[in-house]
């Protein structure tokens, strides 16, 4: 009886050693591990991607009774990249938008019909606890690459060349962002500087520069409203909206810029596109018998051709701001 109590004491005291090893290994393994920062203010999500979009079109006839041009060749490419950074309670938008078209008929000849570059960043600083207001500066470039003409029958008239004109707008406001997608930018301060560096342009007074000058300062309200999103399944869209109202010279006349850019996918490789330009601008007057009135420009494109998503790409990168 003796041996068998004794025996018990053994496995009992082996076991109460073997719990306290078990427990001091945990606590040493638990006091070494490394602990993880879930909000590391030093650094940056950074996020980056875009869309690649090329179009042709070709016809040809011969011998057709009911006409038209022997040969039409018509090439439109779209191209969109996007680089965001954002970290907690700052954000730092940067995008590009670049288009360019070219058609070719026996009619009419060659001629450019899409030439566009659009720079726009901003930068935002959240002052709100839901996370959706944002006091920002916002810079906006917009200009374009080639010489432009306008044609009435043959003749062809000089009106735009590479920053002539140019848009710059510098600005601080308020920012609203609701989603990912979608934002407003209201701006009560602003200024929007117009380029016309060709001095033949500029000594014709044109995109209301003084004749000889070639830069028109402006102040006022600035508003841009911004959507990007998957609308629907294959069907991507992509707008934007500005207004501007001069302060200082009929601030009545709002100028009015908007792009809107519809993607349908077709396959892996292949989607069709529409895309739809309006500009209003008060100081743009080659509208009406004497090309001395103000209009509304629209210019819209539809094709099929090749699309390409570029890739999305996320990281985290060291900042110190």
């Amino acid at each position: 009886m003796r041996k068998i109590v004794f025996l018990l004491g053994i496995i009992l005291v082996t076991q109460n050693m073997l719990a306290q090893d078990l427990v001091v290994a945990k606590l040493r393994n638990e006091t070494s591990r490394n602990i993880k920062k879930d909000n590391d203010t030093s650094k940056w999500n950074w996020k980056q991607g875009g869309l690649y979009n090329f179009n042709l079109s070709q016809s040809s006839l011969s011998n057709w009774a009911a006409g038209g041009d022997n040969f039409n060749m018509a090439i439109s490419t779209y191209f969109n990249y996007f680089v965001f950074f954002k970290k907690p309670r700052q954000n730092w938008d940067n995008n590009v938008d670049v288009n360019l078209g070219f058609m070719k008929s026996t009619s009419i000849g060659g001629r450019k019909n899409d030439d566009r570059i659009d720079f726009l960043s901003k930068y935002g600083y959240q002052i709100d606890t839901t996370g959706m207001w944002y006091v920002s500066g916002l810079f906006n470039f917009r200009s374009q690459f080639f010489d432009g003409y306008s044609f009435s029958g043959n003749n062809a008239t000089f009106t735009s060349s590479f920053l002539s004109p140019a848009y710059i707008i510098l600005s601080a406001g308020l920012d609203f962002k609701p989603t990912n997608t979608f934002s407003i930018f209201f701006s009560p301060l602003t200024s929007r500087n117009t380029l016309v560096l060709n001095s033949k342009l500029s000594d014709q007074g044109k995109y209301g520069v003084t004749p000889g000058s070639k830069l028109i300062k402006e102040t006022g309200t600035f508003i841009t409203i911004n959507y990007n999103n998957v609308i629907a399944p294959n069907i991507t869209y992509k707008g934007r909206a500005d207004l501007f109202s001069n302060y200082n010279d009929k601030p009545e006349n709002i100028n009015f810029y908007m792009t809107n850019f519809f993607s349908f996918k077709i396959n892996k490789f292949f989607s069709a596109s529409y895309s739809l330009d309006a500009i209003y601008d008060d100081k743009i007057r080659i509208f009406g018998p004497l090309k001395k009135s103000p209009g509304l420009q629209l210019k819209s494109i539809i094709g099929i051709g090749y699309l390409k998503n570029l890739d999305v790409k996320k990281k985290l990168i060291k900042a110190k701001l």
